[in-house]
């Protein structure tokens, strides 16, 4: 097995392991195991857990916000759309909210490289919402919707809450013109 083969099994064992469980719950042998890569080989890989965490978190973003814009592209870049596709994800098997806020809750104050993954996705889902709304206001006021709305949803394991949030999105927008 090569050092791709080898990262992405162990990136692939890491995040699910990671998401159902928790990054603190999860050793690297649990993740060695559930890969089948060889510990030497992970530790080649991956030298510490911390950058293991950081590169799950880093391919997790990029899957969930190009899943998120293929979503809304399909329907036309209709900002509403993310509540649609929140509300999808809320009812998948194994929800557990969102990774970097479950992430950044169980470290307190995680390491520079696992930070800045995390500040790197809300940023970048915020910066997606600036581009689909041209109000900056709104568009902020649309990731809050979408923030609450994953968290309230993990916590009570309703998938409406993507509506609730959607409708005070469909205020906001028809408040702009």
């Amino acid at each position: 097995m090569n050092s791709t083969e080898a990262t992405d099994r162990l990136l692939e064992a890491a995040e699910d392991l990671f998401y159902a469980h928790g990054v603190q719950a999860v050793g690297m042998d649990a993740v060695r195991e559930r890969s089948g890569v060889s510990l030497k080989r992970l530790y080649q890989c991956f030298p510490a857990k911390n950058d293991l965490v950081e590169a799950y978190l880093l391919r997790r973003d990029e899957r969930w916000r190009g899943s998120l814009r293929d979503f809304v592209h399909a329907r036309g870049d209709d900002p509403l759309a993310v509540f649609a596709w929140l509300k999808n994800w809320f009812a998948e098997p194994g929800f557990r909210g969102c990774a970097f806020i479950n992430s950044f809750g169980e470290f307190g104050e995680p390491t520079p490289g696992i930070a800045a993954a995390i500040r790197k996705h809300k940023d970048e889902v915020r910066a997606y919402l600036r581009g689909l709304v041209p109000d900056r206001n709104i568009a902020d006021q649309l990731f809050s919707l979408m923030e609450g709305a994953t968290v309230l949803a993990a916590i009570t394991g309703d998938p409406r809450e993507a509506e609730i949030a959607g409708e005070a999105a469909k205020v906001l927008l028809a408040a702009q013109g």
